[in-house]
């Protein structure tokens, strides 16, 4: 793995996420508590042996990139190991990234200086579990020109996403992008490939095809564009997704809507959850202040209604209930919810302060949010829609720092 750069593409805007998006990079985004979207395309890197690492950004990078300085600095470059961030430079010419594709083509002076035999391309927005290595393996067996990664879906849900047509021996023969009528996977006529947006290419090979893709009219995507190219002069094969999750089902998933990443993150409170974070074998790192244990007060004034408890809820450092009633949610470090609050099915981000008597249902608070005493959300949906963004399923969302009337 030492002979690999990988590269993971994190500037994605992220709009059908606002406003979560509002002041961050969808990598950025909080998730499950405690961690940030990028912290498991990233802890899948380290847990695969690969430790050449740059993070490629664009779109709102701040807050992304404070976040990889506190939480994954960790690697020595005196080793030839390290995690680096890369924004446009604007060294080919005067445009921003126009595409996945683009965005390597432009940083081609990068990857000579390196001189990987291998490139991994990566998505820093989806969550899921993967041992790279593997994959990479597989190349190798294959003796591939370049391998995508593809997950089996239903045909009923195939047309959602990007289809890998193969033949029998996995080779890629076709690219449909959210096609009516998807191919099947030989054998498997009720499935189809839907491509994952992970690819491993040999250096050599792929930068003549950057370099073709760059002179030409193109949408300069990966899936839509160079694939299709290589697949007609070179060995293109699909990876079939091994996931390490450690649970019946695969998992992977793009939160790339309000509703599905409300889905996501309450999954996470429920008695067993589809995503595991509590595999040992299988650490997922990122930056953890320095908060004090989580704190449940006032039980001996049950008699009185005042009572601090959360139930099939996720609770992270720093977290005071005192006096409320948390159920069904997550609660990402240093909130505190006051006496007599009542939070049910609501993801509630850092630094949030919910006063007394309040109401909150169904809801996303982001970050440094001050909810003012007997404060009702979730509860009347034109009142809502008034105040706030609510999502097509009903989830409504308050974003950063923002002030309640």
């Amino acid at each position: 793995m030492r002979n690999v750069l990988t590269m993971v593409m994190a500037g994605g805007k992220g709009e059908r996420l606002y406003p979560l998006t509002l002041h961050r990079a969808k990598p950025a985004v909080p998730f499950g508590g405690k961690y940030r979207i990028i912290d498991f395309t990233l802890s899948n890197c380290i847990n695969s042996g690969m430790r050449k690492i740059i993070v490629l950004t664009q779109y709102k990078s701040h807050s992304l990139e404070r976040h990889l300085n506190l939480g994954w600095n960790f690697l020595n470059p005196e080793m030839d190991e390290y995690i680096m961030t890369l924004p446009p430079q604007q060294r080919v010419d005067e445009h921003w990234y126009q595409g996945t594709a683009d965005a390597i083509y432009q940083n081609l002076y990068s990857i000579e200086k390196e001189n990987p035999s291998h490139l991994m391309i990566l998505s820093g927005d989806h969550i899921y579990k993967m041992d790279y290595s593997k994959m990479l393996a597989y190349h190798k067996k294959k003796k591939a020109q370049a391998t995508v990664g593809a997950i089996e879906v239903s045909l009923a849900e195939a047309s959602s996403f990007g289809i890998v047509e193969v033949d029998d021996e996995y080779t890629i023969t076709g690219f449909a992008e959210k096609p009516r009528n998807p191919k099947p996977i030989p054998g498997k006529p009720e499935h189809a490939f839907a491509s994952m947006g992970i690819y491993i290419f040999n250096t050599e090979v792929i930068t003549e095809f950057l370099k073709e893709d760059a002179g030409r009219k193109s949408s300069h995507d990966f899936g839509k564009d160079i694939i299709p190219l290589m697949q007609k002069k070179c060995k293109v094969v699909a990876y079939n997704f091994r996931d390490e999750n450690k649970k019946k089902a695969k998992y992977w998933r793009d939160v790339g809507t309000i509703d599905s990443y409300w889905e996501a993150n309450l999954d996470l409170a429920t008695v067993d959850p589809l995503f595991n974070l509590y595999d040992r074998g299988w650490p997922l790192r990122t930056y953890q202040g320095q908060y004090p244990p989580a704190k449940f007060v006032f039980a001996q004034e049950f008699k009185g209604g005042r009572l601090g408890v959360a139930l099939d809820s996720v609770v992270s450092g720093g977290v005071i209930i005192s006096g409320g009633r948390v159920q069904n949610s997550v609660l990402a470090q240093n909130v505190r919810v006051n006496s007599y609050t009542e939070v049910h099915d609501s993801v509630i981000m850092e630094n949030v302060d919910i006063g007394r008597h309040c109401r909150i249902k169904k809801a996303i608070i982001d970050k440094d949010v001050r909810v003012p005493a007997g404060t009702t959300i979730g509860y009347d949906p034109a009142e809502d829609a008034r105040r706030f963004v609510v999502s097509p399923g009903g989830v409504v969302v308050v974003a950063k720092g923002q002030v309640i009337e």
